[in-house]
């Protein structure tokens, strides 16, 4: 058990201190390409999107906390928080899962961007 512990803080470690620069390393880089509209790619796009809102959501809630002076525990607020954060990155797991067949400048920055996030909204609603 200790192990998988172990484990599972190690990969959100991982994640949340490269989720942010692979945030912007994605978007520079969909800046600096060029656009393809097809299909898959778009949903690649609109995963990353949900991602990076995700990622700001969790940033402007992180904020907004201190601002209050922390929330109670098990805070009707920030189970919302929680819930939308988390519906935020599994919407855009899926769409870049779908999105990763189809070449594009974003298919790999928005897979493991919404993994990164949906594993951050996991970690801190374990947390509370």
């Amino acid at each position: 058990m200790r192990f998988f512990l172990f484990v599972f803080e190690s990969v959100s470690i991982f994640f949340f201190a490269m989720t942010p620069i692979a945030i912007a390393w994605g978007w520079i880089r969909w800046a600096r390409r060029e656009k393809q509209w097809a299909v898959l790619s778009v949903l690649s796009l609109v995963g990353f999107t949900l991602a990076t809102a995700s990622a700001l959501l969790a940033v402007s809630s992180s904020i907004y906390g201190r601002f209050l002076g922390g929330f109670p525990y098990y805070d009707p607020r920030l189970m919302r928080i929680y819930a939308v954060g988390a519906l935020l990155s599994a919407s855009a797991l899926i769409l870049s899962l779908l999105g990763v067949w189809r070449f594009s400048s974003l298919r790999w920055h928005a897979l493991f961007c919404s993994f990164g996030t949906l594993v951050y909204w996991f970690a801190m609603a374990e947390a509370e």
